[in-house]
């Protein structure tokens, strides 16, 4: 494995997949909640992860307070959180049998990259799936 490998973005982007958003957000200015509403459009099966925003949705994906909430277990965890951050993040999300982690644009933390690397996920950082998907002709609607 390796970090940003083009065939394993593309392999984790060419079907729908079960997706935790960590750091979604229902204000529709932010990029989390751009992100996450292209995601529900392209038919994946999306969770948001924002404990402020528990028990509510976002683009009609149901909200949970952890990643630990996420059942059955999600596929990618995609990160919206500030570097430094985003290492809790890929740390629960090695807990949780994620297959991939993630890192959003600007999101770079090449030691949780490493890690999650180590841990046998596929690692994506400082990318953007909304930008990716059409990028590699793989919108679905």
């Amino acid at each position: 494995m390796a970090i940003n490998d083009e065939g394993e973005i593309r392999e984790l982007l060419s079907q729908p997949r079960r997706i935790a958003v960590v750091g979604a957000s229902p204000n529709p200015s932010r990029a989390s909640n751009e992100v996450l509403g292209f995601l529900v459009a392209q038919g994946h099966d999306v969770i948001a992860v924002n404990p402020g925003h528990a028990g509510g949705t976002i683009h009609d994906a149901p909200v949970v307070a952890t990643l630990a909430n996420v059942e059955p277990p999600a596929e990618i965890v995609d990160i919206f959180r500030n570097s430094e951050d985003a290492g809790q993040a890929v740390d629960e999300a090695i807990v949780h049998g994620a297959k991939a982690v993630w890192m959003q644009l600007g999101v770079i933390n090449e030691a949780a990259a490493r890690r999650a690397d180590a841990a046998g996920l596929t690692v994506v950082m400082d990318r953007c799936p909304a930008i990716e998907i059409p990028r590699l002709g793989l919108l679905r609607r």
